[in-house]
């Protein structure tokens, strides 16, 4: 039976973007055809096969012992804040992105992280048939970032046309940088987490193909890697260090904002409607769990975190999700994968502004389509949790 709801549910999918696509006569089939089966492949060697679970294990493992490490800083700074085996959310899970994010910096200035996501990115373009620079943004934004990739490619905004810009911009929105990957692994099965990555790196490539279909002609078909400014080794350390910390810091500012608001909210509608606003949300996203492969009777309260993730954030879901203590391990593992993915409405002003930044005229191009980037990252995510539920 989930077979038969999977292969409905990609149907939905590819129905809605393909409905929603702006140039249907220009979509190639073989490369989605490829990438699916990538898709399907993927999945089941990280979800049912020794060797995937070797890797996620492997992966996680790195992870926990950098999380121990940044947990040395941690400790030494606010030791004695929390109770004993008690720790607050803010230093536990958001704290630790700032060392995260220092190593970032170091694999950068070392050339490590350059060198292995332009190759990876040549690789992925010779699968996916889009052009070099489109393949390469998509690993990019998987290390460095929404709003950081775009420096790396500064060079060549000014140039880009729009439906070019559109699919780095949804690469950025369908993807989540490696510093908060390690906070994720805190709150959901790091086998989703892991699982999600790599899902979402070809489905925005496959979403993006129905929705924004061209072709790159070779004259176009340039990469111009921007080189970071030369720094010291420390000033670039420092760098990053408080980049990280920045991180942390909106990212609890948004939750204080949007767990706060979400309440009252709720409070209101349970008030006047007698159901909560959350409980409402569940019943329109509902329809969508169900396709993805999530059981019927527990679609409301999958549907329920699904919005909450779209109209807030990831980070707002995952705690959500935590306290759903009667949900089963199937609906757990696809709602995992569905939330880890940068697509909700902050993001579209973040991407827009991180854009804006650094050419204006590109970053009003991008504040137009915010809500079409925002439909498509979305697809990505349902695409993701919908293959991940063929094996759950």
């Amino acid at each position: 039976m989930k077979f038969l709801i999977a292969i409905l549910g990609v149907l939905v999918i590819f129905g809605l973007t393909y409905a929603a696509s702006n140039n249907k006569k220009e979509i190639r089939y073989r490369p989605l055809f490829v990438m699916i089966v990538l898709q399907v492949l993927l999945a089941f060697a990280l979800l049912n096969t020794g060797i995937g679970e070797f890797l996620v294990k492997g992966f996680a493992g790195v992870f926990e012992t950098l999380l121990g490490y940044a947990a040395e800083g941690i400790n030494f700074v606010f030791g004695g804040i929390a109770n004993e085996g008690a720790g607050p959310f803010f230093l536990n899970v958001l704290l630790p992105i700032v060392f995260i994010s220092a190593l970032i910096g170091i694999l950068q200035y070392t050339r490590i992280l350059p060198f292995v996501i332009k190759y990876i990115g040549l690789v992925l373009s010779k699968i996916n048939g889009m052009g070099k620079l489109e393949s390469y943004n998509a690993v990019a934004s998987a290390v460095l970032g929404q709003s950081e990739v775009f420096i790396s490619v500064k060079k060549q905004i000014g140039l880009l046309p729009k439906h070019r810009m559109y699919t780095l911009c949804a690469s950025a929105m369908s993807t989540v940088s490696m510093s908060i990957v390690g906070a994720y692994m805190t709150m959901i099965e790091p086998k989703y987490v892991v699982t999600a990555l790599v899902l979402n790196l070809f489905g925005g490539f496959i979403i993006a193909s129905i929705l924004n279909p061209y072709k790159v002609s070779p004259e176009e078909d340039i990469l111009e890697v921007q080189e970071e400014e030369k720094q010291s080794f420390f000033e670039m350390l420092g760098e990053y260090i408080l980049d990280g910390f920045k991180v942390a810091i909106v990212v609890a500012a948004m939750l204080i904002g949007f767990v706060a608001a979400i309440a009252m909210v709720n409070g209101i509608f349970s008030g006047i409607f007698g159901i909560s606003f959350q409980e409402m949300l569940g019943y329109l996203f509902a329809p969508i769990a169900f396709v993805m492969g999530v059981p019927w009777k527990e679609a409301v309260d999958a549907g329920s975190i699904m919005a909450t993730k779209l109209v807030s954030n990831e980070f707002v879901a995952m705690l959500d999700l935590g306290k759903m203590t009667d949900l089963s391990g199937r609906t757990v593992g696809i709602v995992s994968v569905f939330l880890v993915s940068f697509a909700n409405f902050s993001s579209i002003g973040i991407i827009a502004g991180a854009v804006k930044g650094l050419h204006e005229k590109q970053g009003n191009v991008v504040a137009r389509f915010g809500l079409r980037l925002l439909f498509g990252a979305t697809m990505v995510s349902v695409l993701s949790a919908t293959i991940a539920g063929l094996f759950l």
